[in-house]
């Protein structure tokens, strides 16, 4: 076993879209950023006041329909969820993630899009080693009959259960244990899911003008519209790991242990770290390790010596 290194991408790379709300063209790029230096987002289109906003559960402000993050200077940068949970799927720790609105780009609405851009430039591996937060004792969230989550456990596995009246959802469950080798076919291509009713109401009120059949699934009453169909049986409760994952990669590092959702959304899932981070005898900093054995990939846990940060 040898200590995990962190990674950043290996050059520059960009991907252009629209955004889910706002309905105009954006454009992201990432950077490679030196080691130590975490996740932060820029906006390109402000140069009035300071346009960076890091990557940190304690700056998300809004949770309404997705993750938005703000910093001091009021500066936001919402739909953010679907590119975390691609850094945290492919284990990459530094970057600067530069954008030229407000929001980032939908795509397909799923994460796919993302690991596909940072696969065209690779990863680069940088030398020290990476930092991860390991759970000590169970810690949970609740609103009202919806549940997030986190206990000690080996790797990261997350374990979700959706539950929605329409027989086109319907109640599912599942459960992923999250590697780079398994996260592209696992999670990464499962779409973000509305109702049809609501997308029009959303935008009646100047929401979701970016929204169609080309990114995200909707469902109207009992029957999905998208004449493709679903990409996975379970592709509901999937994008709802998904978006877990997003989110709780707002926590600044990754997690060792298991993550249970039942019907948890992003005001949940952040609430969750807000109350991990709260309870010093919680968690605590490791340092991850890599065991590679012949013919398979890479997987990772806590070293065996405390770690050095």
């Amino acid at each position: 076993m040898v200590l995990q290194a962190q990674k950043t991408v290996a050059a520059q790379v960009h991907l252009d879209g629209v955004g889910l709300h706002t309905g105009q063209p954006v454009r992201v790029t990432l950077l490679p950023a030196p080691s130590d230096h975490g996740i932060l987002f820029r906006r390109s289109d402000v140069t009035d006041r300071d346009n960076v906003i890091p990557a940190q559960y304690d700056h998300v402000r809004d949770t309404t329909l997705c993750t938005v993050l703000v910093n001091g200077a009021g500066v936001s940068v919402r739909t953010v969820e679907h590119l975390m949970a691609a850094f945290a799927g492919l284990d990459i720790d530094n970057v600067i993630v530069e954008v030229s609105g407000p929001e980032l780009p939908i795509l397909d609405g799923s994460a796919a899009p993302f690991v596909a851009m940072i696969e065209r430039v690779g990863t680069k591996a940088q030398r020290p080693p990476r930092r991860a937060i390991k759970i000590l004792k169970r810690i949970e969230a609740r609103i009202d009959d919806k549940l997030a989550a986190l206990e000690p456990g080996e790797g990261f596995a997350i374990d979700f259960e959706i539950d929605f009246a329409s027989r086109a959802i319907d109640r599912r469950q599942g459960s992923y244990t999250i590697t780079p080798d398994d996260f592209g076919a696992l999670l990464s291509g499962a779409r973000t899911f509305g109702f049809r009713q609501e997308v029009e109401f959303l935008r009646s009120k100047g929401l979701a003008l970016g929204g169609s059949l080309e990114n995200a699934v909707v469902v109207d009453g009992d029957e999905i519209m998208n004449p493709e169909g679903l990409r996975f049986a379970d592709e509901f409760v999937r994008h709802k790991a998904l978006d877990a994952l997003g989110d709780l990669y707002l926590a600044g590092a990754p997690i060792i242990g298991r993550f249970t959702g039942f019907k948890s959304g992003h005001a949940l899932n952040n609430r969750l770290l807000h109350m991990l981070f709260a309870d010093r005898t919680a968690w605590t900093y490791v340092a991850a390790v890599e065991d590679v054995e012949p013919q398979a990939g890479a997987t990772w846990t806590e070293a065996s010596v405390a770690a050095p940060f």
